[in-house]
């Protein structure tokens, strides 16, 4: 067994998995979002979210949510699904309760839900009905 932290490539390799796993219904709705991998977010967006320390922001999703997009606005920008590599590890050995896959699907499923314009309250009481 290795003793090397997972790598940029090793997670995103768990995101595709996550993603393919899901159900086909759910991949379709979910378009042509981009999926990225970083160790952290930029400086620019943890000052623009008001987040102090790197480690507390595992995902993040970027775009204009499906149900606020309209055919009379002008072609948005791609929308992305931002995974953070330091944080997901950092908080996967925190817990100790999950394993790294499963935390993976967790985080990329949450920013998925914000893609389809779900805010936070609205995804943790579907995670608290399952």
């Amino acid at each position: 067994m290795s003793s090397l932290a997972p790598s940029l490539d090793d997670l995103a390799a768990l995101a595709e998995a996550a993603f393919a796993a899901l159900p086909d219904d759910f991949r379709r709705m979910t378009g042509d979002v981009i999926f990225r991998v970083d160790d952290f977010a930029s400086a620019e967006v943890l000052a623009e979210l008001g987040i102090e320390d790197a480690f507390e922001l595992t995902g993040l999703y970027q775009g204009v949510d499906i149900g606020r997009r309209s055919t009379f606005d002008p072609s948005p920008q791609p929308s992305m699904i931002f995974l953070y590599r330091r944080p997901i590890l950092d908080e996967w050995v925190d817990r100790g309760d999950v394993t790294l896959e499963e935390l993976v699907t967790h985080v990329l499923v949450h920013e998925i839900g914000h893609h389809f314009g779900l805010s936070d309250d609205d995804i943790d009481g579907i995670e608290a009905a399952d």
